[in-house]
């Protein structure tokens, strides 16, 4: 499987990782779309989108890094489409997504995982920090975190 990672730098870019975050998360899972869409969905130096190209050139992942503390990136809006999920694309761009959180010089991955794609997360490398899961936008989630 090919898959080519493309860093987020025009305002197209960004449109595609929005429209695949649109399906993934207002149209599959019902999140709300004035949730969904936040003031890090710009291109800036405080937000990293990253987006994930399949062997036939359609963008089929998407995620984006903040910068949680000095030392530690937020993964966040991590969303592969629905048809594509067992391509193995969601550990390639969560790879890409802590690659350039080394590039940025930060030591630490964080993130709240949704509760049914905690397993996945651990198999990455992750380990769950959260005593109990708790609600965001209707979906139980727990936090997560990884030594870069």
């Amino acid at each position: 499987m090919a898959a080519e990672i493309i860093t987020v730098t025009t305002p197209e870019q960004l449109q595609q990782a929005l429209d695949i975050r649109k399906k993934v998360f207002v149209e599959e899972q019902l999140v709300p779309l004035d949730l969904e869409i936040d003031e890090h969905d710009t291109i800036s130096e405080d937000a990293h989108h990253i987006l994930v190209q399949n062997e036939d050139g359609g963008y089929v992942a998407t995620g984006r890094l903040i910068y949680y503390n000095n030392d530690t990136a937020k993964m966040q809006r991590i969303a592969v489409l629905k048809e594509h999920r067992q391509g193995g694309y969601g550990r390639i761009l969560l790879m890409a997504l802590e690659n350039r959180a080394r590039e940025l010089g930060l030591a630490y991955s964080i993130l709240d995982a949704q509760c049914q794609a905690e397993g996945f997360y651990a198999k990455q490398g992750y380990e769950t920090i959260s005593k109990e899961p708790f609600d965001d936008a209707g979906i139980p989630h727990v936090r997560m975190k990884k030594s870069l």
